[in-house]
């Protein structure tokens, strides 16, 4: 088993807690409506809310590697996987297709002081919420209001000839300030099995992924809004996912799933991201 995929046994994580993200109620006050949460995360319950995802991770014995905060950041960089993307030579910065995110790469990328192994400029834009590695030669990129497709032009040459990069046409969102990833309607859980909303999946990806082995469980079509495709595999078939979603919880469980629940009604459903988009995987075991 490699390292680059969503699945396989989660070692290190980069992540960034409330106080640097939301930084206090003023900071919520001022930007959760142009930033078009649903509605102003409260700071206290917030932090509660952090924290117990936090001890779900330390129980997993999965080391984390905090980010700091900066005046350049927003609230959405509480939501640290869009910043950047994991290749075997190095990181690569993605250029946000949100403006306001835009520093977040660079700032991300200094905390953490990783090989650098190329990025995305102008014109291109990637967000790492559009990008999945199915294995170490195949991937999948999202094209939609938040990747273009200078963006995915550049990320397959960086990746270079090894990698078939898989190219998923994204529905436009309701509002062109609001967010679709590619990974809110698909989750790797296993080497062959992965979480899908149907509806929204394109056949020829469909078919691309059974090629490559996998079978799918499907998101309940009445809790896909509340953020039941947004799973994050701390390993094969163990998952960390939002409380509140019984009928899509109990299809993981019929097909093997373990599923660690955490309340994130602050921390991810007002802003629209669940666990992967708070965590950007850095080391899984290969």
């Amino acid at each position: 088993m490699d390292q680059f995929n969503e699945y396989s046994t989660l070692k290190v994580i980069a992540i960034r807690n409330v106080e640097n993200a939301f930084v206090n109620t003023n900071r919520l006050e001022q930007q959760w409506q142009a930033l078009r949460f649903h509605s102003k995360p409260s700071f206290q319950d917030a932090m509660n809310e952090y924290a117990n995802l936090i001890s779900l991770f330390e129980s997993a014995g999965i080391k984390l590697n905090h980010l700091g905060g900066s005046e350049a950041l927003t609230l959405d960089s509480i939501y640290t996987r869009d910043a950047l993307i994991i290749s075997p030579k190095g990181i690569i910065l993605c250029r946000m297709g949100r403006s306001g995110r835009q520093s977040e790469p660079e700032i991300n990328s200094r905390m953490l002081g990783l090989k650098i192994h190329g990025e995305i400029v102008a014109p291109g834009t990637l967000e790492g919420g559009d990008f999945i590695w199915l294995d170490k030669h195949n991937a999948a990129v999202g094209l939609g209001p938040r990747t273009n497709q200078s963006g995915i032009d550049q990320l397959k040459a960086l990746l270079g000839p090894k990698v078939e990069l898989h190219v998923v046409p994204l529905p436009a969102p309701d509002h062109p300030d609001d967010v679709f990833h590619l990974m809110s309607m698909i989750s790797p859980l296993d080497s062959d099995l992965a979480l899908i909303y149907r509806p929204l999946m394109p056949s020829a990806f469909l078919k691309w992924l059974k090629t490559l082995g996998l079978k799918f469980v499907e998101v309940a079509e009445s809790e896909f809004l509340d953020m039941a495709c947004n799973v994050l595999a701390i390993g094969p078939r163990r998952i960390i996912m939002l409380d509140k979603l019984p009928l899509t919880c109990k299809r993981l469980e019929d097909a093997g799933c373990e599923m660690l629940l955490y309340k994130g009604d602050e921390i991810s459903r007002k802003g629209e991201g669940g666990p992967t988009c708070l965590t950007r995987p850095l080391l899984r075991e290969e």
